[in-house]
């Protein structure tokens, strides 16, 4: 009876010896902080990346200055993609980013979007009359206080002459998800978010574009973070192969030489 209790201890002292090799030698995920209107093409692009390196990566998404400051807080994010560049300078300017590692990537446009089964028509142009479309209504976009597609719609706004109009008809989001699920769900008459988050959502439609003029670039950089595992920097170069790319694309995204 010993004997046998011994050998099964033996047995399971060699099974847990072997699990935890194997767990040992099992590549560790990537974490990627990604901006909320990344989500989408990020997981097929993770998935992609996974496919055929074996090492998972997993993402997580929000506002652009929400992850910026979980990264600043001691965050174990591997890879930062932003919605602009003030808060990749942000975390520059702090050393949280690994030096050299940093592309500006993609570019995206600003639009209008309602409803689709609103009858809105906008043209966008100097001083259009903004308040007579929103017809009481709500217009939807990121807080401009932090969140970047916030800030692009009020320096567009601003451009044209038009911000004043809003007083009391603003909806503050979180990010560019939440705004688009405002007008998706009819709580706000308009919404200002990216255009692939209008491509991404059948639910709404794009009322007008935004001139490009009227606001600063809408760029997005990407970098590893100071704290990133090496196996990150294999991600990171498929982001900006050219198989990257082509997902980019076919999400909506434009791009960067």
């Amino acid at each position: 009876m010993r004997y046998k209790l011994t050998r099964g201890l033996a047995t399971l002292v060699l099974f847990l010896v072997a699990a935890t090799a194997a767990a040992a030698d099992a590549p560790q995920a990537i974490l990627v902080y990604g901006a909320a209107s990344l989500a989408n093409v990020l997981d097929e692009l993770s998935q992609v990346y996974t496919a055929r390196s074996h090492v998972p990566v997993k993402g997580s998404y929000a506002a652009t200055s929400l992850l910026a400051k979980q990264i600043e807080s001691g965050a174990p994010a591997d890879v930062f993609f932003s919605a602009d560049t003030e808060w990749a300078d942000f975390l520059d300017q702090r050393g949280l980013l690994q030096r050299g590692t940093r592309r500006n990537l993609l570019a995206n446009r600003l639009v209008l979007i309602a409803p689709t089964g609103s009858r809105v028509q906008v043209r966008i142009v100097p001083h259009f009359d903004l308040a007579g479309a929103l017809g009481g209504g709500k217009l939807a976009t990121g807080d401009p206080d932090s969140v970047p597609v916030g800030k692009y719609a009020q320096a567009a706004l601003t451009t044209l002459g038009v911000w004043n109009q809003l007083a009391g008809n603003l909806v503050r989001a979180e990010n560019v998800r939440a705004a688009l699920a405002f007008v998706d769900r009819g709580e706000a008459s308009l919404g200002i978010v990216y255009q692939t988050d209008a491509q991404a959502d059948p639910r709404v439609r794009v009322v007008a574009v935004f001139p490009q003029d009227s606001h600063p670039p809408i760029t997005y950089p990407v970098a590893l973070t100071a704290n990133a595992q090496p196996a990150a920097a294999q991600y990171l170069a498929f982001l900006e192969s050219s198989d990257g790319a082509k997902i980019f694309r076919k999400y909506g995204f434009q791009t960067l030489p």
